[in-house]
């Protein structure tokens, strides 16, 4: 029987991670789908278990007691972590900094920093056993950059980013490739979580241009996976054409 490379996706039961999943399943990818929505990723192991052996844990990263007893938990055929998509995140509130919610902040910090601290802290020392793995970060424009009430959560990515250049140099010894992807706008749910559940407004900001789509960051992933081992993509920035930057974009007339 071929043995499979095995991938392990944080934030898979929606958006980028669940567009991941579905790609990397025809690809000869065993995969271990995280989240903390048990029922969308059974159903999502459910729909690819024909394609590929999957198995699904149920945490919230920003739980580091949850995040090493459910890694640990992997049954031996699935120990083996070669790559690591670390995709969890959020954004919530979209306010000035003396008007933050204290609660938003850590979400954020928590989810955005911490939580992939603890889930690569928990897959990479079976990496540098072995001398053999790739670790994807998936950050954000608003790692490159600092908008209009973006504060904490450009802060948060700016983490990603430091914390992706840092990974590879602590990870060089060990033949370890280390990249993070930094997308612009990507029709997911991810503004309806920063606008609290307001579809209404979440849908409006998508309005007027085409914006990227999960899949559009799932080929991105299966391209950097996909180079030969002595390759190593550290960096991309992708943005639908009609965004310039994270506060210029051209909408047409609705």
């Amino acid at each position: 029987m071929k043995d499979l490379k095995t991938a392990l996706i944080t934030g898979a039961s929606s958006g980028i991670g669940a567009a991941t999943a579905r790609l990397l399943a025809q690809k000869d990818i065993q995969l271990i789908l995280c989240g903390r929505r048990q029922e969308r990723l059974h159903e999502l192991q459910q729909e690819l278990s024909s394609k590929t052996n999957v198995q699904t844990l149920v945490f919230d990263v920003r739980n580091r007691e949850e995040v090493l007893k459910s890694i640990q938990s992997l049954p031996e055929s699935f120990s083996k972590i070669d790559i690591l998509i670390n995709n969890a995140g959020n954004a919530h509130g979209l306010d000035p900094i003396q008007n933050g919610n204290w609660e938003d902040w850590d979400n954020m910090i928590d989810g955005n920093v911490k939580g992939l601290l603890y889930v690569s802290q928990a897959v990479i020392p079976g990496m540098t056993n072995r001398n053999s793995g790739q670790i994807i970060n998936i950050g954000s424009i608003a790692a490159k950059e600092v908008y209009t009430n973006g504060n904490v959560y450009c802060a948060s990515k700016h983490a990603v980013d430091a914390i992706t250049k840092g990974m590879r140099i602590d990870l060089n010894p060990h033949g370890i490739r280390v990249g993070a992807i930094h997308p612009g706008m990507v029709l997911t749910e991810f503004s309806e979580v920063r606008f609290k559940g307001d579809k209404s407004r979440a849908e409006n900001v998508y309005k007027g241009f085409d914006p990227l789509l999960a899949k559009d960051i799932a080929e991105i992933i299966d391209f950097m996976i996909s180079r030969p081992s002595h390759v190593t993509i550290g960096d991309i920035v992708v943005l639908p054409t009609a965004q310039a930057s994270s506060t210029v974009l051209h909408k047409k007339s609705i």
